[in-house]
């Protein structure tokens, strides 16, 4: 399974979990938004404004701003004043000898005067000032990030430092913007930025368009969440995380495709790796999580080294025991667990009255041999370590559960002889494109 297929798959599932608000949106976006981001980049929209901006359209919009500006529209309209002992435009005496006797009918020195003035509150004008305001507050959210050495940032930003200047002090000071008023809550309008589009200035067409863009991207639009997924400004390093959520989502929809009870998607609280739950009539939890074992609910997966005497140690656990000691004293500091290893994996927990039943799953997005060899030992420990409230799940002789309870997911070898599954041993082994097929089989066997 290429990018490009993994991109496509995941573009339709943010658009049918995320975006409608049925999966936790957190848990997403902490995945795909650039390495040194906060917290405050994990929800979507923030995200979205944060690809918006690096968009070279948008960069270019920018660049042209200073000059372009200068020739704004306006619309003069005359304005009418009251003033004493001056004269300020031309006078209106019809309207000067009404207000003298409304109010003092021997005040020669109180004229009513009109002049011209320009407006510069248009519609073409209101839809600049929505699309200027959007980009000035992302660059300002996002201004100690574009100032560094961050890979995601596009160059034409990081060598164009003095162009965000260019743009907050064009925002903050410059006088045609200044003048143009801040657009109401529900502004700019359809037919605002209908009129923009329309016009024969570029400046509008051009807001409009990236206006519309924007509007787009923060509804949904697939196109819109294809390219914040394929634009090397937003995604990892590498594709492992983008594999890690695609099968991610393969388990909600084939939960989802297994039982006709409802599938409860839930918001990720604070220390919690639980993205779904599903209840059944009979009582069964079926919950799935991701990251770091479920920790919260009482799981992990510690070897049982730490718990052995000396004597009955083998050379390589010495080996492991005294490194994990020599650790811990050294890094007076810090808390070292004795875990196999940083769980990185999916675990889908059935909980029964009496019992529970788990499926530990293990993602390499690879085809190398030492790859895979390494998953698979990555997995059996996983089961062979696995605990539920410090208590071992699995016991001699069956240290691997069931033979169903571990899978390793890789990526396609379409030139290599595998076993299918049923012909598997321990764990399953399942290739990218077998996911979609195979899995709800071995989930049945959960189940």
């Amino acid at each position: 399974m290429d990018r490009q297929q993994l991109v496509r798959a995941l573009t339709s599932d943010i658009l049918t979990y995320v975006m409608h608000g049925s999966f936790p949106e957190e848990h997403v976006t902490e995945r795909i938004k650039p390495n040194g981001l906060d917290q405050r980049f994990d929800d979507f929209e923030r995200l979205m404004r944060l690809h918006f901006i690096l968009r070279p359209d948008v960069v270019d919009f920018v660049e042209k701003l200073p000059t372009r500006i200068r020739n704004v529209k306006t619309q003069t309209k005359n304005v009418t004043s009251i003033s004493r002992g001056t004269v300020d435009g031309r006078i209106d005496w019809h309207s000067t000898t009404q207000e003298r006797y409304s109010r003092n009918p021997r005040d020669k020195a109180l004229f009513v005067c009109e002049h011209r003035s320009e407006n510069y509150d248009i519609e073409e004008n209101l839809v600049l000032k929505a699309l200027l305001a959007i980009i000035y507050d992302t660059l300002q959210e996002c201004s100690r990030y574009l100032e560094r050495d961050y890979e995601w940032v596009t160059e034409r930003w990081k060598n164009s430092l003095d162009l965000i200047d260019t743009m907050a002090n064009l925002f903050e000071r410059n006088v045609h913007v200044r003048r143009i008023r801040s657009p109401r809550s529900y502004e700019p309008t359809d037919r605002m930025i209908e009129r923009a589009a329309a016009s024969r200035q570029e400046i509008y067409r051009e807001a409009a368009a990236l206006l519309v863009r924007y509007h787009e991207t923060l509804a949904g639009d697939a196109d819109a969440v294809r390219e914040l997924l394929d634009r090397t400004a937003i995604t990892p390093d590498d594709d492992e995380t983008l594999f890690e959520l695609y099968v991610l989502f393969r388990y909600v929809s084939a939960i989802e495709s297994l039982s006709d009870e409802e599938f409860t998607l839930r918001t990720i609280e604070s220390g919690s790796q639980e993205v779904a739950r599903l209840t059944t009539d009979d009582g069964e939890q079926i919950v799935l999580y991701h990251d770091n074992s479920a920790r919260d609910r009482g799981l992990s997966f510690v070897s049982n080294i730490s718990e052995k005497s000396e004597e009955e140690l083998s050379r390589t656990e010495r080996i492991h025991r005294e490194a994990q000691k020599i650790t811990n004293n050294y890094f007076t500091e810090a808390e070292f667990s004795t875990a196999t290893g940083r769980p990185d994996v999916i675990v889908l927990e059935v909980q029964r009255e009496e019992n529970s039943e788990y499926l530990i799953t293990e993602i390499k997005h690879s085809t190398r041999p030492e790859t895979i060899r390494s998953g698979i030992k990555e997995t059996l420990e996983y089961l062979t370590f696995l605990r539920q409230d410090d208590e071992l799940v699995y016991r001699e002789p069956d240290v691997f559960g069931s033979g169903w309870n571990g899978v390793l997911v890789v990526q396609d070898l379409p030139d290599t002889k595998t076993a299918g599954v049923d012909n598997q041993r321990s764990i399953r082994i399942l290739q990218a494109s077998e996911v979609e097929t195979q899995l709800s089989v071995i989930l049945e066997r959960i189940l």
